[in-house]
């Protein structure tokens, strides 16, 4: 029945957040006793940020999700708007060169618009492409259109810069407009014109050219821009096949930065070993599968796009997460859904799985009342 995908992908949320409570405080406990002079800083902040996705995620996962589109406008021009605010004094934080954080008034907490950005494009491409669904194989509708509005968003988050959301994004509206019936000929052709785009954009960016060549061979700079990766190797590698123990990872002791963000899949690795690691990528292998089952059971174009989207979103991110960590793709700062520390990505994942669990439920719903139709 399908109430045992709703189930499934509750117990896969739920065991996800759990790994991610437990490793960020084992992630964060000695440099929060170094710079608070309280080893669970980091833990309790994580979790008042676990429980408000909690929350988000119950209340997207009742009520009717199809009334979204009809805010479909109003999310864009707010995304727009949230996006536009990083630049403004005051309300805009920079750091490490980069301005895409906007304080959260009257408390000290900061969202990150781009995140919010990956769930309303989905939801509106879904909106889009259910509405020119007999369309979309023309190039205006099937491509022109939704590719132009996808740029305006990221040249906004170039200038931030945010090259890893720019591409995640890019990924991301290729997948769904892929599945939504573009052609294969006018999309080749697309992402062969933007190649030069990207290599420009590598090669104006010292620290982008630096980090890729970097990727290809860390050791050339070990001290330097191939200094995360080796480091995050190393995690990996001392782990082994059963790992060292909770708590007893030595690269969190100030050799790999962003433990508790961008690498925490590192310190899995080196805690827990191969094992558990690979139980953590079968678990998002899991729920992804566990989307497109609630994405074939669903009676409207517009919710199959929409469960299609929710379950690329999160596993995308997550695969590239993973990616990084084990040298596959040059670093960039994208956390590991539900487990990395970090409020705005940990929220909009939770809010993706809540409209997840509601189509879920409402496809539930449907089979039960065909069912008693049919028995009358």
């Amino acid at each position: 029945m399908n109430s045992r995908d709703t189930r499934d992908i509750v117990i896969a949320v739920g065991l996800l957040s759990g790994v991610g409570i437990l490793m960020v405080f084992s992630s964060t406990a000695v440099m929060s006793m170094q710079s608070n002079g309280r080893g669970a800083a980091y833990l309790w902040k994580h979790l008042f940020t676990v429980c408000v996705g909690a929350v988000v995620m119950l209340t997207l996962s009742m009520g009717d999700y199809k009334k979204a589109r009809s805010c479909v406008p109003h999310l864009i021009a707010v995304s727009s708007l949230l996006l536009l605010l990083v630049f403004v004094p005051g309300i805009g934080i920079s750091a490490n060169g980069a301005q895409r954080w906007i304080r959260v008034w009257p408390t000290t907490l900061t969202f990150q618009p781009t995140e919010l950005l990956k769930l309303v494009m989905v939801i509106s491409l879904a909106d889009y492409m259910d509405k020119y669904v007999y369309r979309m194989k023309d190039y205006r509708y099937g491509i022109c259109i939704p590719i132009v509005i996808l740029l305006v968003f990221q040249t906004i988050i170039m200038l931030q810069p945010d090259f890893g959301a720019v591409m995640s994004l890019a990924i991301l509206a290729i997948g769904l407009l892929m599945l939504g019936g573009a052609r294969m000929r006018y999309l080749s052709a697309m992402i062969l014109a933007s190649i030069p785009a990207v290599y420009i954009l590598i090669r104006i960016a010292p620290y982008r050219l630096k980090r890729f060549t970097c990727f290809l061979d860390p050791w050339q700079d070990s001290l330097g821009c191939g200094y995360q990766l080796i480091q995050s190797l190393i995690a990996i590698n001392n782990g082994k096949i059963l790992g060292m123990g909770i708590g007893n990872s030595k690269q969190k002791l100030g050799f790999l930065p962003e433990t508790h963000t961008d690498f925490i899949f590192s310190i899995i690795g080196e805690e827990f070993g191969l094992i558990i690691s690979l139980c953590v990528v079968g678990l998002f292998v899991w729920l992804f599968i566990k989307g497109i089952k609630v994405a074939s059971r669903t009676d409207d174009q517009f919710s199959y796009y929409l469960a299609i989207g929710l379950s690329l979103m999160i596993g995308v991110q997550a695969m590239i997460n993973f990616a990084v960590t084990m040298g596959l793709l040059p670093t960039k700062g994208l956390p590991l859904p539900f487990i990395s520390y970090g409020g705005s990505a940990l929220v909009v994942n939770m809010a993706a799985a809540g409209i997840l669990i509601n189509i879920s439920r409402q496809n539930e719903r449907r089979s039960v009342y065909s069912k008693t139709s049919f028995s009358l």
